[in-house]
């Protein structure tokens, strides 16, 4: 999956669409889903442009690895989702092509919480 500048979230980072922040930082933004699977559904998004998971570990530079993970931890406690903060607890998701069922080519991660989220998948 190549990457695509005019996919929802670059559009996004460039100010073309509006979105509900949460909280961003210098390489990364924080925003809340507009379809919510849960009382509490954020997407953590970098600023760079990457594809999924593993092309951002692999190819973001440290401080943008860093302030991404230290932004998921701040989204965290601001939304009552860490445990050291009281909260019960979250899942962090994040998907990667076709078998992942990726729908936006540029990394994100989904937190959600809020309520039991369940089993994470289904088995067969």
């Amino acid at each position: 999956m190549a990457y695509d500048d005019n996919n929802i979230f670059a559009r996004m980072l460039r100010g073309e669409i509006p979105n509900d922040t949460v909280a961003e930082s210098e390489h990364a933004l924080a925003f809340r889903d507009i379809r919510p699977q849960a009382p509490v559904h954020v997407l953590v998004i970098p600023r760079g442009r990457y594809v999924s998971y593993d092309d951002f570990a692999a190819n973001a530079s440290e401080a943008e690895i860093v302030d991404f993970h230290r932004l998921v931890a701040r989204v965290c406690q601001a939304e009552g989702l860490a445990l050291d903060a009281g909260g019960k607890g979250f899942r962090a998701i994040t998907n990667a092509g076709e078998h992942g069922v990726q729908e936006v080519p540029h990394f994100h991660m989904h937190l959600l919480g809020g309520r039991s989220i369940g089993r994470m998948i289904a088995r067969d």
